[in-house]
Formats: C-alpha cells, sequence, structure tokens
C-alpha cells in the first residue's frame, strides 16, 4: 500500500508548489516590467501593437499597452489588473506602478534564495508602505489651486511623458479649462466628473493645433428638416427625453373597425395628439427642441411652421450635457413643460460641417458646467493616443484639485523616500531590516529607469544623486528626464499630484506582497494537447 502512487488531482491538471511557482511568478512581473520599462519619462519609447482584429494601437500609455498583450501567466494577469485600477483610480502613473511593482518582486527573489519564509519578507514590505506614505506626507507641499501657471505646470509634467509633449501647452490649457469647468460645489463636497461631462470629441482631418474646449458642447447630429435655421442667437433651449411622434400601444392591440369613418377618425386621432404635443412645446415658445427620441414628419411641419428647429436620436450622456451647459432641465413629457425647463444659458447655436459630417454646436454658453474638447488631427490612430493623453491629463488636474498638495517629479521623491527608509532601516532588529532596505533600494528602480531612457550613464548619475540626497535640504534633485542630468526639480517646475505617488504605491505594494504570498499554481486544462503549456512561462 505504501509504494502506490495516490493520484488525487485530474489526469490533466498541472500542479506546481513552493520555489518553482514563486520564481515563476517573479518572473512573470519582471517580463510584464521589461515590457513597459522603456515607456517611461519624457524621452519614452513608443509600443505599436496589433489587436487580433488588425487594428493598431500606438502608445506609450502603460495601461494601454498591456491592455492589448495576451498574457498566459496567471501572474501576469494580476500585474495588467494593477495597470489598470490605477488608470481607473487616479488616471496617471500606470507606467511606474508597473516598473515599481516587478522592482518590488525582484528584490524579494534574494530572500526566497536565502530560504526567508515570504511572511518575513510581507511584514518587512507593509512596515516600509506605511512609512512610505507617512514620507510623502512629511515632503508633500500644499498648492494653490487658483494659481493658474502653477497648475499649468503640474499638468505640463503629466503631459511631458507622452506624445502630445509638442504641444504641450495648449493639451495643459485645453485640460485645465476643461477640468475648470466642470468643477462643482455640491453643499461643501467637491464634484469633478470628467467622465460625464467633459466629453471628448475627434474629429479626423485638420491639424493637432486647432483642437479646443468648447464653452458649451458639440454632438454629432444634423436639424431633422432642411428649412429649419441653422444659426440661432441666444436660443431658448428644451430638453425632451420622449417622442414627438403618435404614440403607439405597449402591448400589441387589435382595432376592430366595422364603418369607414372610424378609420378615418382614428387617423384624425393621431394627427390631434401629435398637434397636441407640439402646442405644448410651442407654447414655451422655444427656438430649439431637442429630443433623445424619434419626431415624426408631422411634429416637423408643425414645429417648423412655429419657427422651431428640432435635433432628435441625441444621446442621453449629449442631453445631460447639454442641460448642464445652457441650464435646461429634461422634461419627459411635453404636458409638465415649464418656463423654468427652457434653458437660456447658451449664447448661439449653429450647425457646421466639419470634415463630411454636420455637427451641432450649442456654445459661448455664460456659465457651462459641462464642455466638449473638439480635437483634431491627422489620422485615427492619433487622435486616439492624444485622447489617452488628455484623459491623463485631466485626471491629473482632478487630483489636484480634490487633493491639493504636490510632490517633486523625476525621481526626486523616490530618491528621497528610499534615504529615508535606509534611515529607518538601522533602527529596525532582526531579520525585518533586510526586506526592509531592500524596498529603499527598489525604488531607485524609477530613477535609474529615467537615466537609462535618455541614454546617460546609469551609474554614475545614480550615485551622485544618491550623494546629492544625503546632503540638506535636497529632498528637490532628482533626474532631468530630458538631458539624463542632475537638476533641481522645483526649478524646472515638475510636479506629480501626491494623490497619484500614493496610490502608486499602495498598488505597487500590493502586488508584490499578493504575488508572493502564492505558493502553489492549480491549472486544469480541458485538452490534453494543451498541457506543457501552462506553468513557469512568462508573457507570450
Amino acid at each position: 500500500m505504501m509504494g502506490q502512487q495516490v493520484l488525487v488531482l485530474n489526469h490533466n491538471m498541472k500542479r506546481e508548489s513552493g520555489r518553482k511557482v514563486q520564481t515563476g511568478n517573479i518572473n512573470a512581473a519582471k517580463t510584464i516590467a521589461d515590457v513597459i520599462r522603456t515607456c517611461l519619462g519624457p524621452r519614452a519609447m513608443m509600443k505599436m501593437l496589433l489587436d487580433p482584429m488588425g487594428g493598431i494601437v500606438m502608445t506609450n500609455d502603460g495601461n494601454a499597452i498591456l491592455r492589448e498583450i495576451q498574457v498566459q501567466h496567471p501572474a501576469a494577469k494580476s500585474m495588467i489588473e494593477i495597470s489598470r485600477s490605477q488608470d481607473e483610480e487616479v488616471g496617471d502613473g500606470t507606467t511606474s506602478v508597473i516598473i515599481l511593482a516587478g522592482e518590488m518582486l525582484s528584490v524579494a527573489e534574494q530572500f526566497l534564495e536565502q530560504q526567508m519564509h515570504p511572511t518575513v519578507v510581507i511584514s518587512a514590505y507593509r512596515q516600509a508602505l506605511e512609512d512610505m506614505l507617512e514620507t510623502l506626507k512629511d515632503i508633500s507641499t500644499p498648492v494653490d489651486t487658483s494659481d493658474r501657471s502653477m497648475m499649468l505646470k503640474i499638468v505640463h509634467s503629466a503631459i511631458n511623458t507622452k506624445a502630445l509633449s509638442r504641444w504641450s501647452e495648449m493639451a495643459c490649457a485645453i485640460a485645465l479649462d476643461a477640468v475648470r469647468t466642470v468643477e462643482m460645489e455640491d453643499n461643501g463636497r467637491k464634484e469633478i466628473d470628467i467622465k460625464k461631462y467633459a466629453k471628448v470629441e475627434k474629429v479626423p482631418g485638420g491639424i493637432i493645433e486647432d483642437s479646443y474646449v468648447l464653452r458649451g458642447v458639440m454632438v454629432n447630429k444634423d436639424v431633422t428638416h432642411p428649412r429649419m435655421r441653422r444659426l440661432i442667437k441666444d436660443p431658448r433651449i428644451i430638453l425632451l427625453d420622449c417622442s414627438l411622434e403618435y404614440k403607439k400601444g405597449e402591448s400589441q392591440t387589435d382595432i376592430e373597425i366595422s364603418k369607414e369613418e372610424d378609420f378615418a377618425r382614428i387617423l384624425q386621432m393621431e394627427e390631434e395628439y401629435i398637434q397636441h404635443i407640439c402646442e405644448d412645446i410651442i407654447r414655451l415658445k422655444p427656438d430649439l427642441v431637442f429630443t433623445e427620441k424619434g419626431v415624426s414628419d408631422l411634429a416637423q411641419h408643425y414645429l417648423m411652421k412655429a419657427n422651431i428647429t428640432a435635433i432628435r436620436r441625441v444621446r442621453k450622456t449629449d442631453n445631460n450635457r447639454i442641460a448642464r451647459a445652457c441650464g435646461a432641465r429634461i422634461a419627459s413629457r411635453t404636458d409638465e413643460l415649464r418656463e423654468e425647463d427652457v434653458g437660456t444659458g447658451a449664447g448661439l447655436f449653429e450647425v457646421k460641417k466639419i470634415g463630411d459630417e454636420y455637427f451641432t454646436f450649442v456654445t459661448e454658453c455664460k456659465d457651462p458646467k459641462a464642455c466638449t474638447i473638439l480635437l483634431r488631427g491627422a489620422s485615427k490612430e492619433i487622435l486616439a493616443e492624444v485622447e489617452r493623453n488628455l484623459q491623463d491629463a485631466m485626471q491629473v488636474c482632478r487630483n489636484v484639485l480634490l487633493e491639493p498638495s504636490l510632490l517633486p517629479g523625476g525621481g526626486a521623491i523616490e530618491m528621497a523616500v528610499s534615504k529615508r527608509l535606509m534611515e529607518r532601516s538601522r533602527a529596525l532588529t532582526g531579520i525585518e531590516q533586510w526586506p526592509y532596505r531592500a524596498v529603499a533600494q527598489a525604488l531607485e528602480v524609477i530613477p535609474r529607469t529615467l537615466i537609462q531612457n535618455c541614454g546617460a550613464s546609469t551609474i554614475r548619475v545614480l550615485t551622485s544623486l544618491r550623494a546629492k540626497h544625503t546632503q540638506e535640504n535636497s529632498v528637490n534633485w532628482g533626474v532631468d528626464g530630458e538631458t539624463g542630468c542632475l537638476s533641481d526639480m522645483m526649478a524646472l517646475g515638475i510636479w506629480e499630484p501626491l494623490a497619484v505617488k500614493a496610490q502608486t504605491y499602495k498598488t505597487a505594494m500590493e502586488t508584490a506582497i499578493l504575488l508572493l504570498r502564492i505558493d502553489d499554481i492549480v491549472s486544469g486544462h480541458k485538452k490534453k494537447d494543451k498541457d506543457g503549456q501552462m506553468g513557469g512561462q512568462g508573457a507570450e
């Protein structure tokens, strides 16, 4: 009985456990970090990805790259997840999160080789994370959000690493204006909803310099009837989300008609109903009607007689944006329309033809709380990349407005935190001080990568940077990503929001801890022939 092998797992299940899994996970994380490594800093390279459908993505945004890569290794998948969560949470720092997490894991590798238990490494990491966040708060400087030039500097350092950096001044202004527009104070709580109210409309054609923020909203629609007015000054706007056509029954209805007059009567009722709806609208004397549903030909006729321009099948999100921009309220029934539902905040309504599509502009609003960013550019790929970069810039703006404190960029903050951790580690006793110290070294990966990416000598610059940080009052010294020399980040005006950095550290640490905890991978395959594929392989 003893010599017999007991089969617990299915035949085509693979199980790996112990050291082999940990090395596999660490390698997978390193592979992903290496893919992204060249995308950090102002001298970042672009990646060109072909998705299975044959579309092209050209970007250096960490999250966008990893979204497109197909990965097989489970550890690599969780690395990809963290860049997505970073993107959703703060919108910037997607590249640094991956690089940091990869580095945290690779410094842990030597401790595992020395047979140190993962939980010891993990508790040291946890301690280090707390100290890092504390240090960030100490170093951070408060910022006056009403100072426009300062805000532009912050956004500039976010855009600087992107493809947009050539037009950075324009892009910074666009991002700042857009965020300022949608900012709302609601009983003491600041609400900045970029996703809903700052829409980016991409129109191929023209050049990037033609892009701008509208003081209002743009919709990709044309008027419903060719004889309606295309240009209205100071329009009175009504927004509806009901249809201006005869209401058909919800359920199927059969009507039996015995007399011919009844049929004429039914048609007449339909007409009367539409006329009634239109009269409800005309009563308020609007110039413009937007509806989310259809407008029948008859309704168009009535509205046209009253000299009202109608635009139909507007998206719900667009309708909300128009409401915020011109101060109208969306009404769901025509008979409930009141005078206060009419929006009078807009100064101009016009329909323009851009490229070969018609666009409706509602602009020159008095106090818009929503806006549209109109992007022009040579090709779809360029526009997609510009949009991604603008999203990052707007997120950075939002973070600063919500949490107005800043940290020096360019790897300065990493060096400062690293130095502080080194000092703290001397006070620790026992075995935990080694992983704690390793975290301090791992943080240097950010300045190191910056130096590598602009082609300077890594060791020389990094050593002099380390030496610089041992002096007093040199927290703001980091690497100038353009030249690879040491410089004072305060003078260069390279700043990062505290929210972004704190989130980066939290996410990177948590992931490293999570992956170190794993000591067993059981993978089952449906097909026998795929058996050899899973396991310790890195990113495909």
